[in-house]
């Protein structure tokens, strides 16, 4: 099983620090509002919303703002019609990418996709360009604070996990089959462990490493603008680096 790699580790230092917080919230904000609009205001009925409320509580949003994404998505306002889009393509030196958004205008967000992929040498592709290079998992973060490995891993299989990676520095992920991560969550929670974020995620079957760090400052500036665009919920990537050059981005950052 593909693991935690070496850039998901700098990426949790950085979101931590990361100065866009509204940026963060508002994306937040859109994917609870459109669980909720889809499935209910009731989180324990509705696993996309309970799985947003994890997310919005990890990224310590406040609780009024919280509350009234649920409320507007509930109240199935036409302004909250986002729609769900996926997009593949190669960035720089043929990272794999796959794109998932939240739109309400999916003309205007493949435009600015195609846009970024274009300026940082990279290409959008077609359906299944790169997916086949991915398995669809659900992923369960868990803080390794306070929480033993031998623990963890014993409630994990028998909830049903297909693995558990602890190579992260902060956090556990056990992964599950996309369709058993509502039951392998409500499992480990039943157990008393406190989830961070779970979730569905494109997991690469192989990673590719950069050596350079050149060639890893030009994937990172394509990864981060892809982030940054406002219709952008998740981005995953087959992109990892060799210790030299996560140990020379880390120094820098």
């Amino acid at each position: 099983m593909s693991g935690h790699s070496k850039w998901s580790t700098i990426k949790h230092k950085k979101g931590a620090a990361d100065a866009k917080r509204s940026k963060v919230f508002t994306k937040i904000i859109r994917e609870v509002t459109t669980a909720a609009r889809l499935g209910g205001e009731d989180p324990s009925a509705n696993p996309r919303l309970r799985a947003a409320i994890q997310l919005a509580k990890a990224n310590n949003m406040p609780a009024e703002n919280l509350k009234r994404a649920i409320q507007k998505g509930a109240g199935g306002g036409k302004e909250e019609g986002y729609e769900a889009a996926t997009y593949e393509g190669y960035g720089p030196h043929q990272l794999a990418v796959i794109v998932e958004c939240l739109t309400d205008n999916k003309n205007r967000t493949i435009a600015n996709l195609r846009t970024i992929f274009n300026k940082n040498g990279g290409n959008l592709g077609s359906a299944n360009s790169v997916a086949y290079n991915f398995d669809l998992k659900g992923v369960i973060e868990i803080d390794k604070a306070g929480m033993e490995e031998d623990q963890l891993t014993e409630h994990a299989i028998e909830g049903g996990a297909e693995d558990i990676d602890t190579s992260g520095e902060a956090v556990y992920q056990v992964i599950t089959e996309a369709a058993e991560l509502h039951q392998v969550t409500g499992y480990l929670e039943g157990q008393g462990i406190e989830i961070q974020t779970s979730g569905l995620a494109y997991l690469p079957k192989s990673h590719q490493e950069v050596n350079s760090l050149e060639q890893a400052k030009a994937a990172l500036q394509f990864l981060e603008a892809l982030e940054d665009d406002d219709d952008v919920q998740k981005v995953h990537s087959n992109f990892d680096l060799s210790d030299e050059v996560a140990a020379a981005l880390e120094a820098e950052r």
